[in-house]
């Protein structure tokens, strides 16, 4: 650990949330609650006004609509958040060469190696300043945690919410910890917790009395003597500026259980290309095919085939996860499916022969089932999605954003983050003027 609090922990304040509030004048100051809104949905983040009703991250969209039913409910926009991310990690990075983002709105900042700060009045100087730039650029607000240690600086920036910056001084760091729960530390969750809880152990000063020994005895030897130096506030480990990708999958929880094969086939195939799609975004091959279904009665599968070598080939992945797919049955129905691939590499080695044979396997049977069936009749067109909180645009009343929709009606609020709260308007959901929009920036651009 070091004599000198120069890592910093930044997260930002109820990340989606703000955005949200930031991006619609008529929701500042009100309860927002972003996450999926089907039947299985559970709430990715509230905003501080619905933590009031007990609304918290994680809970389950059905519990939470009953303790804030008049909260605004709004689908993530993840393309939103990855651009104002990507703003924040900047500026992060022009602070230091080691940044190690954790998550969207999450980061740990070595600033001693970009001589940011040395000593405590630097750090403080320094974290100061970054919060006034993340609120220039993104017009939201971060928590700035400062201390000698990557544990010690996100206690810091927890203690600092919502929109503060609070320093630990290096020697107060013992003291601190000693009255906190010990699911403060890294590492120790609910069961580990409920462990040392019934050996009379909640607090970190009660692992620090107990001893390395009875740790050692109570948890086994690598996590007891780690957990040990914790309470100690012994925590070297580095920020690290990259973290190698394992493994590139997706996957999705269905409102209604699937019951019909041919489904659960199209599902994965469908899967199996986003896969592909995130694979060859990242510039990636990958030699092992993952396929995880998680059935009616909560049991999760998972299946897996290693190739000869890498691969980013669409064809391939889909045969793969379409094999391993024959070996789970799901007959009592579905309700997650995901596709993934592992065993990472930046080159292809692919059997291309294999490749070709299974891509004329694959054209010859559609061919096959296309002379086979007989001739339907056009579908008629599918109804248009408009999720809620997503942006619109009408031909007569400018940028807007979707508050609802069902019953052929979808009703829109018409502001941008600039303007005063906007007037609400109802549109048929086939109506020509009305279109899906990109979001707006949350700050005006200055020239």
């Amino acid at each position: 650990m070091r004599t000198a609090p120069t890592i910093l922990h930044l997260d930002m304040d109820a990340f989606f949330a703000s955005a949200e509030q930031a991006a619609k004048p008529s929701l500042r100051g009100k309860a927002v609650i972003v996450g999926g809104l089907g039947p299985r949905g559970v709430v990715a983040t509230c905003s501080y006004e619905a933590r009031v009703f007990g609304v918290h991250s994680a809970m389950p969209m059905a519990q939470a609509r009953r303790l804030a039913p008049n909260a605004a409910y709004l689908v993530p926009r993840f393309g939103l958040y990855r651009e104002i991310s990507e703003q924040v990690m900047g500026l992060l990075r022009d602070l230091s060469p080691l940044v190690e983002p954790l998550s969207l709105d999450e980061a740990f900042v070595d600033l001693e190696a970009g001589q940011a700060a040395w000593d405590e009045d630097s750090a403080r100087l320094a974290g100061g300043k970054l919060r006034t730039e993340i609120r220039t650029v993104t017009g939201l607000t971060g928590s700035v945690g400062l201390a000698g240690s990557k544990m010690l600086a996100k206690i810091a920036s927890e203690q600092a919410k919502p929109d503060g910056l609070v320093l630990i001084e290096p020697g107060t760091e013992r003291t601190l910890l000693a009255p906190m729960s010990v699911r403060i530390l890294p590492g120790v969750g609910p069961a580990t917790g409920d462990h040392l809880r019934r050996a009379g152990i909640s607090t970190v000063g009660e692992i620090a009395d107990a001893g390395e020994d009875e740790l050692v005895r109570l948890l086994g030897k690598s996590h007891g003597v780690g957990l040990y130096a914790m309470a100690l506030a012994h925590d070297r480990r580095p920020v690290v500026a990259e973290r190698d990708t394992k493994s590139v999958s997706v996957e999705d929880t269905y409102d209604v259980d699937i019951h019909d094969r041919v489904r659960v086939r199209m599902e994965v195939q469908r899967l199996a290309d986003r896969c592909v799609q995130r694979l060859r975004g990242a510039r990636l091959s990958g030699r092992t095919i993952v396929l995880k279904v998680r059935r009616y009665d909560f049991s999760t599968l998972t299946r897996s085939e290693t190739l000869r070598g890498p691969t980013d080939d669409q064809a391939v992945v889909r045969e793969a996860a379409g094999r391993l797919l024959e070996s789970v049955d799901t007959t009592g129905g579905v309700r997650l499916l995901g596709v993934g691939v592992s065993g990472l590499a930046d080159y292809t080695q692919e059997d291309l022969f294999a490749q070709a044979q299974a891509a004329a396997e694959e054209l010859e049977h559609a061919a096959e089932q296309e002379a086979e069936e007989p001739a339907e009749e056009p579908a008629p067109p599918a109804e248009r999605k408009w999720p809620a909180g997503h942006d619109v645009r009408h031909a007569g009343f400018g940028h807007g954003w979707v508050q609802g929709s069902g019953l052929g009606r979808v009703t829109v609020r018409f502001e941008t983050p600039d303007s005063e709260p906007g007037r609400v308007r109802t549109f048929r959901t086939d109506d020509p003027e009305l279109e899906p929009a990109d979001p707006l920036p949350l700050v005006s651009r200055r020239p």
